[in-house]
């Protein structure tokens, strides 16, 4: 199992990573690296895949952090992993060892990073 990551120079040395879907455990519409709760996919397979994730960063599942994704301009600012599930499209972080997390069909992924001030921001630009 070997997962298709896309990373970029400007962002290092943050772990970060856009994530095909080659690797995961799902199958049918869904097959490869589905990680949508809110998807119609087996909550299992959802599981498993998000637990590939995680470890390809080399963090714990509860440590990635999403949102439930409503095409807005709302953004959510995280402060622990049980900060997410809230209704937006962006989240902000300053606290080290949490994954912020979007998902993407026909839209697009933006990873933002200060370094200098330790601050850190996934948005899902659609539509």
């Amino acid at each position: 199992m070997t997962l298709d990551i896309i990373t970029s120079d400007a962002l290092a040395p943050l772990r970060h990573g856009f994530f095909a879907r080659a690797g995961g455990a799902s199958s049918g519409v869904f097959a490869g690296l589905n990680c949508g709760y809110g998807s119609s996919d087996q909550h299992e397979a959802v599981t498993i895949n998000r637990e590939r994730v995680a470890r390809a960063l080399d963090l714990d599942l509860p440590d990635l952090v999403g949102v439930y994704q409503v095409h807005s301009a709302d953004v959510i600012p995280v402060t622990r992993a049980e900060d997410g599930g809230a209704e937006a499209d962006a989240l902000v972080t300053d606290q080290p060892g949490l994954a912020l997390t979007v998902l993407t069909a026909d839209c697009q992924p933006v990873l933002l990073a200060d370094r200098q001030a330790g601050v850190i921001g996934a948005a899902h630009a659609g539509w």
